[in-house]
């Protein structure tokens, strides 16, 4: 696989990467060895950049992972590990405190049996703490080698450039993907300017571009895509009219749809790094796939006539979800 620099001074990692949300279950049921195929399979095929979050579980997704590394010590080598801190359990809630972060930080260390890990986000800014004050934390944390480099995740690029004033900011997270374009409008940028890495998630939006048909129905009550306005009656069915046009795109070039759309996704820039996420090593070889497909003037333009920004219907988020995000437009 083509590899991209994480961020200024960052490593090299696999152009594609691993969302781990997805071995917690996130979005269906899973279990821990399909997981560790899921590991082996990112091995083989040159996905090295593996992102993973205290929440995601909660705590399940990075103690999957730190007992995958127990049983491969040297994956540990291969993979660059980024986790994500700030969140409350229970009762929900945001932190972006001292003495939280480093329990934070702490906590994952433990669970993934590691001493240090290549990147660590703040997963949601607390807005009452100055985002200069929040980089120092992590400053710290750096000067005492428990973390490689400094991320950001879902804030703005007024935000960026404010914490980037303090020190170097290796890499935004954001939602980014031919129905999620927000980032085009002064992230992806920004990340550019600062040479600060794009970390693109859910870049198949959230199961949508690709070629399982999904049924909103039958999503279960811990579904994070369940009160999603996009995937409500109505809209879905509509958003899926569109989809179909572009799965009919992909087949006619024999790809995957979800190869194509994270393909779609690198093509928007060379410091940007899709993260999918999947439970199953055979949807995590289809999304690798994307590193080797190139897209002509005239792909590009037909993807655009089929999927024109802005297309999809609904917001990304419901209410109660997006209210952790920074919005800036």
């Amino acid at each position: 696989m083509k590899q991209r620099q994480l961020g200024a001074g960052g490593p090299m990692v696999g152009e594609v990467g691993l969302g781990a949300m997805s071995l917690a279950g996130a979005f269906g049921p899973t279990d821990e060895e399909t997981g560790y195929k899921a590991l082996d399979a990112a091995q083989d095929l040159g996905v090295t950049h593996v992102d993973t979050a205290l929440i995601y579980g909660p705590y399940l997704s990075e103690e999957i992972l730190g007992r995958y590394l127990k049983r491969n010590p040297s994956a540990r080598k291969r993979f660059s590990i980024a986790t994500k801190g700030g969140f409350k359990v229970n009762p929900r809630g945001i932190s972006n405190e001292v003495g939280f972060l480093r329990e934070c930080l702490e906590g994952s260390l433990m669970r993934l049996g590691v001493d240090h890990v290549d990147l660590y986000y703040i997963h949601r800014r607390d807005q009452t703490i100055p985002i200069e004050d929040v980089t120092g934390t992590l400053m710290q944390f750096m000067k005492e080698g428990k973390i490689g480099g400094i991320g950001y995740s879902e804030i703005s690029p007024a935000s960026l450039h404010r914490a980037a004033a303090v020190h170097p900011i290796r890499a935004v997270q954001s939602e980014y993907s031919l129905w999620s374009r927000l980032p085009e409008l002064g992230m992806l940028q920004a990340c550019a300017r600062l040479g600060t890495a794009f970390v693109a998630f859910s870049p198949v939006a959230r199961g949508v571009l690709s070629d399982v048909t999904l049924n909103p129905a039958a999503f279960p009550d811990g579904d994070f895509r369940k009160p999603m306005p996009r995937f409500q009656p109505g809209a879905f069915e509509r958003n899926m009219a569109r989809v179909e046009a572009f799965r009919a795109f992909a087949r006619s070039r024999g790809w995957s749809t979800s190869a194509l759309a994270i393909a779609w996704t690198l093509h928007q820039g060379s410091h940007i790094i899709p993260i999918p996420g999947t439970r199953t090593a055979q949807h995590l070889a289809m999304d690798a796939g994307a590193s080797d497909i190139h897209l002509s003037t005239d792909d590009l333009a037909e993807i655009e006539r089929l999927l024109p920004v802005g297309w999809a219907e609904g917001n990304r988020y419901s209410e109660e979800q997006q209210k952790s995000s920074e919005l800036y437009c």
